[in-house]
């Protein structure tokens, strides 16, 4: 298995080799900032890229719709997000553009190799509770990026009524077996369907497949959604420009108040 290690912080990054590397995994290159991140994936083509949400000249969201985007006719580069706060709009962001998971940096090595090895067989990264209270915090409020986890959304028309039901109970946070016992199906079959349904809308795992259900609104929306941007979420600020700050000019849909972007992180329930 090969993998690349984005992270502004050289400290994180060799940590993170080290860990690797004990467990047989090769780290084929690093990358201190995004763009080195896009240049270094297209040049080695690793499997798996650990990728920091928050990089110098580009981050982590932009790098990673770049990387699949230029990946997208390859054999599958998969992407797991580092992030501090794991109710934080810009790693839905990045699930959006088509990341397969993230990891809070404070993982222990176990569930770190754990989670890359997951990542490459093609599963998702992220508990489905998780991903739900995650998308259910972020969703209405950010447009779908193009070739991300929306791009299939045109394509909807094309699941029979089944997979629509299933595709709905999969963005309620179930599992296959769940969704078994729900219908009255075998879970080899509710695997089948599942498989179907991301190939139909042209998604790389179950998190898209959730993302694009409440943004295509077929989860609706959580009860007292709000439109306000704070929302009662508690909130980080980053400054432009800072290291490690995100460019508001390359995400206009995230609130720009006084030359700070306002991050939202914590407070929602499973």
């Amino acid at each position: 298995m090969r993998v690349l290690i984005a992270d502004d912080q050289a400290l994180v990054r060799a940590g993170f080799r080290l860990i690797l590397k004990s467990a047989g995994i090769d780290v084929v290159a690093e990358a201190a900032d995004g763009e080195q991140a896009v240049a270094a994936a297209l040049e080695h083509r690793p499997d798996v890229v650990l990728m920091d949400i928050r990089m110098p000249r580009l981050d982590g969201i932009e790098a990673t719709a770049r990387i699949l985007a230029a990946d997208a006719a390859g054999p599958g580069i998969r992407i797991i997000i580092l992030t501090t706060f794991d109710l934080d709009r810009y790693v839905y962001a990045a699930l959006a553009a088509g990341a397969s998971g993230f990891l809070l940096k404070d993982v222990t090595p176990e569930h770190l190799v754990a989670a890359v090895q997951l990542v490459r067989t093609g599963d998702a990264l992220l508990a489905p509770a998780i991903t739900r209270r995650l998308v259910e915090a972020f969703a209405p409020r950010l447009p779908v990026r193009s070739g991300g986890a929306g791009s299939g959304r045109g394509g909807l028309s094309a699941l029979t009524p089944r997979e629509l039901e299933v595709l709905r109970l999969v963005a309620r946070g179930m599992s296959n077996a769940e969704i078994a016992a729900a219908l009255t199906l075998s879970e080899a079959t509710v695997k089948t369907h599942v498989a179907r349904i991301l190939t139909k809308l042209c998604l790389r795992d179950r998190v898209q497949a959730v993302v694009l259900a409440y943004e295509a609104g077929l989860a609706g929306r959580p009860t007292g959604w709000s439109p306000d941007p704070v929302d009662g979420l508690g909130g980080e600020t980053v400054r432009q420009g800072e290291p490690g700050g995100l460019d508001p000019a390359a995400h206009p849909d995230v609130a720009v108040d006084r030359g700070q972007v306002a991050l939202d992180r914590g407070g929602a329930q499973v």
